[in-house]
């Protein structure tokens, strides 16, 4: 029994690189605008995380490749031209760098809930702090500590929501009822529940930290842990659907304190500095994951856990969040720019992911089945989907323009992603092992 705790709480991890201030913030205005209708695009996120999640872990127990190592198979192995193993570094790279300041910026939101301290000094003890625990050379030992910390974040939002007291038929309705709101961008709601969820990077950590454990081990631990992450993410938007106001931090603080009292503030201050603090960790340590991953198999041992070459780049996420906190803004036009590359880099690795699960000569028993290509492939078309609308948005967003017609942008969006998964699914029945 206690090892099953200790597995889960191992990969809560994953949950704690997924549930940050950006998704707290989506989720709980997702509730303030529109209820519980949107519950169903987190049912849909958690179950599209948990197949992506055990298809990169599967992959690494089955073939003893990581996705990284996969993904350069997949892509003509050691001997090709790194162009696409550089274009995933890039994206996540930039992606990790720019939203590291939106988690440490989150975090202090949640600490100005309670106590009232200079921004700049809280984004630096919160960056010491992160930093003294990357120091730790066992990434099993941080994913360990993060997964207590998500264990709190997980008590103050549930409290929270339970407090709340939604009407259960209208609870169990809004997760199994797919609906799009038309008005006041609940499409786009819709998309970054779904988006903040299922995150890139997160699939190179995983695939990491399967290292060493069967499947009934991985399965066990990370099933429990990513469907507890999506329940904290439905706890947060019941949460916000207590607003009746527009969202603000201090309003959702206030609507809680009718139903908490003074307790409250703190609630809602804990539950954001935990999911902070806790992405301000996972960010920096899976990008380090992600470059070794794909760049450190010539020389596995300069990339050990905390060696020098894997804390570099720990290191250079961690100080770009830093010094952005501490000056006490989000670096706007980079974020624009990580919400295009990470709209073109996840849906990549999902396609990439499946081609690898499909191929027999790699994974052995571990290959795909029917029913498990079927879920994975609808999952693969939502990414592109959600990718390709992300990049959409941040050209729009880059250049000042209103899309005239979403619906119609998105319909083109629909055509290409069927016409790109249709591809890669003929590539596979004929058997081609490169993309």
């Amino acid at each position: 029994m206690k090892s099953r705790l200790l597995n889960i709480l191992f990969w809560s991890v994953i949950s704690a690189a997924f549930i940050g201030p950006g998704t707290v913030t989506t989720a709980a205005k997702a509730g303030s605008d529109f209820g519980l209708p949107l519950l169903w695009a987190l049912t849909f996120a958690t179950i599209a995380c948990l197949v992506l999640q055990e298809a990169a872990a599967r992959l690494t127990i089955s073939s003893g490749m990581d996705l990284g190592q996969a993904i350069r198979f997949q892509s003509g192995g050691e001997k090709s031209k790194p162009a696409i193993p550089l274009l995933v570094v890039i994206c996540i790279l930039t992606g990790t760098a720019a939203y590291q300041t939106g988690n440490l910026l989150g975090a202090v939101a949640g600490i100005k809930l309670l106590v009232d301290l200079p921004s700049w000094l809280m984004v630096f003890l919160l960056g010491l702090m992160a930093g003294i625990l990357l120091l730790i050379p066992s990434v099993k030992v941080i994913a360990r500590i993060m997964g207590g910390i998500v264990a709190l974040m997980g008590i103050a939002f549930i409290v929270s929501a339970i407090a709340i007291k939604p009407p259960v038929y209208d609870l169990f309705r809004g997760m199994m009822r797919p609906i799009i709101p038309l008005n006041g961008g609940g499409g786009l709601l819709v998309l970054g529940l779904i988006g903040t969820t299922v995150v890139p990077y997160n699939l190179f950590l995983g695939s990491g930290l399967s290292k060493g454990q069967s499947l009934k081990e991985m399965r066990s631990g990370l099933f429990v842990a990513v469907i507890l992450g999506g329940i904290i993410s439905m706890a947060v938007l019941v949460t916000g659907s207590s607003m009746s106001a527009e969202f603000t931090f201090g309003g959702l603080a206030e609507s809680l304190s009718r139903y908490l009292g003074g307790m409250g503030t703190v609630v809602l201050g804990v539950g954001l500095l935990a999911a902070g603090f806790t992405s301000a960790v996972t960010a920096p340590l899976a990008s380090a994951v992600t470059v070794r991953s794909l760049f450190g198999n010539s020389d596995p041992e300069r990339w050990r856990d905390g060696s020098s070459r894997f804390r570099m780049i720990w290191v250079l996420v961690l100080l770009t969040g830093v010094g952005f906190g501490m000056a006490g803004f989000k670096p706007v036009p980079a974020i624009i720019v990580a919400q295009a590359l990470n709209g073109l880099i996840l849906p990549l690795i999902a396609i990439f992911l499946l081609v690898s699960v499909n191929n027999r000569s790699i994974m052995k028993a571990g290959y795909n089945n029917l029913p498990g290509n079927i879920l994975m492939t609808s999952v693969v078309f939502i990414t592109l989907l959600i990718g390709l609308a992300g990049i959409a948005r941040a050209v729009l967003k880059g250049i000042n323009a209103e899309p005239g017609n979403w619906s119609l942008i998105m319909l083109i969006i629909a055509i290409i992603s069927f016409v790109i998964v249709g591809s890669v699914l003929l590539k596979i029945s004929s058997g081609k092992k490169n993309i």
